[in-house]
């Protein structure tokens, strides 16, 4: 005997008039002498379910009664249009039977600090708005594969545990790997992606990534997912064309698919609606230029509206930074062509300034900061040994990495794009904490 309720409360318009089951839980419960009022969350949406008294058996109007917070059960009723329920319909209960009361349910509904509720996370999910940023995030991994899938790119799973560092070697979560000595969580699919990418020409890889960073920030997981696409025969500006294509799409989607969920989170979506391409175009030297005039004219930033800080030629923008480029745009902007000295060992020099590479971040709009990284790859075999000796790196350890560039070399480009931030940034909440079913940051690793 199947124990599935005949409809789930996605499809409830489809059943209007007719009597169904639903199971799931009780979100909240009110009581009206001879009624009560269940407010009933089954994962893919909630309905108010009304008890007559004259209409159910005593014991299963003493059963409703009994229910409490989070309690689950099967309801079974007819469903009717209601203009006034938020879900445009109510279920008139003519049964109900509990699967389980619970008791003392620690997340109520009143005020919970944030410490609480992340300490309860497992429960805190459950919540509409926690509900909400969680189904968002899957429609932005769902849009992200599928826009790839459909322009001809395979999907190339990489190994999270790797003998040796792809980007820097001061934020590796190590482990002993047998009798074979460390090895670590990897910081990114990129090196052997693009092995794909020899292989099959445009090629995405997507999984977990981990950074050792010691940073507390509300930008910050110490593990996180990342979508990675690699295209041969790419430069850098090949590379920008899809990045803005590919956001622009994922953007459109959740807005198309999710606009419920965002006006849970009240999220103002006027923004949103404007992301299509193309996307504004800034070199880091006009960045620098523009923040250092800005800076000196005493303008300030949020959330705190702190001081703009000057910037050296030469450094990595900080959040303070990109907030304020971000700002002068309406769309996601790129900054291109960093300092060579603050960014990988792989990424191709610009032609005739060999201090500055061709790389891109990409700035989402409203204090998001960088959502995609992306570059064009060295091609050349003896300029990317060059490049790893200089980063103090052992070139034996590299040898198969090195293999691509000696046999069959093209030139390729590819990026990274973090599936919390952009989800941040999408559903407009301010920490990148909630986008993520268990956070994993500096000072949290429970539960």
């Amino acid at each position: 005997m199947s124990l599935l309720p005949t409809t789930y409360i996605a499809q409830i318009a489809q059943h209007e008039g007719q009597e169904v089951t639903l199971a799931g839980w009780v979100y909240n419960k009110t009581e009206k002498g001879k009624l009560v009022f269940i407010q009933l969350r089954d994962g893919t949406g909630a309905i108010q379910a009304v008890v007559f008294k004259k209409n159910v058996s005593e014991e299963a109007f003493t059963a409703a009664k009994s229910l409490t917070q989070e309690s689950s059960l099967y309801v079974t009723g007819s469903i009717r249009a209601d203009e006034r329920a938020p879900s445009g319909f109510e279920l008139d209960v003519k049964d109900l039977r509990i699967v389980s009361l619970t008791h003392e349910y620690p997340i109520t509904p009143k005020e919970h600090g944030t410490e609480f509720l992340m300490a309860h996370r497992h429960l805190w999910v459950r919540s509409a708005k926690q509900n909400a940023l969680l189904r968002i995030r899957h429609e932005v991994i769902a849009a992200a594969q599928d826009y790839l899938n459909s322009n001809d790119f395979v999907r190339y799973d990489t190994p999270i545990l790797t003998p040796v560092a792809a980007e820097g070697t001061t934020n590796l979560f190590a482990t002993e790997y047998f009798d074979l000595g460390p090895a670590y969580l990897a910081q990114t699919g990129q090196l052997y992606v693009e092995s794909g990418m020899m292989s099959f020409g445009k090629v995405y890889c997507f999984g977990p990534t981990f950074r050792a960073e010691r940073s507390k920030t509300r930008r910050h997981l110490t593990e996180f997912w990342m979508i990675e696409p690699e295209m041969a025969f790419a430069d850098q500006d090949d590379n920008m064309v899809l990045q803005e294509n590919f956001v622009s799409a994922i953007v459109q989607r959740v807005l198309e698919r999710r606009r419920d969920d965002l006006a849970t989170l009240e999220r103002d979506t006027a923004a949103l609606e404007n992301i299509k391409p193309p996307f504004p175009r800034i070199t880091y030297d006009e960045a620098v230029e523009m923040i250092n005039t800005a800076a000196g004219s005493g303008v300030t930033v949020p959330p705190e509206d702190q001081p703009l800080p000057p910037i050296q030629w030469g450094e990595d923008f900080g959040s303070p930074h990109e907030t304020f480029l971000a700002a002068q745009f309406e769309r996601p902007v790129f900054v291109v062509n960093y300092p060579t000295e603050v960014k990988a060992f792989y990424m191709q020099p610009v032609e005739g300034r060999p201090e500055v590479v061709r790389c891109a971040d990409l700035l989402a709009p409203e204090g998001y900061g960088e959502i995609i990284g992306g570059s064009q790859r060295i091609h050349d075999v003896e300029l990317l040994e060059r490049r790893i000796r200089e980063h103090g790196l052992n070139p034996e350890h590299y040898q198969w990495y090195l293999d691509l560039r000696r046999y069959g070399t093209v030139p390729h480009s590819g990026f990274g794009m973090g599936i919390e931030r952009c989800t941040a940034w999408i559903a407009g909440t301010r920490h990148i904490r909630e986008t993520i079913p268990f956070p994993r940051q500096l000072y949290r690793i429970y539960p």
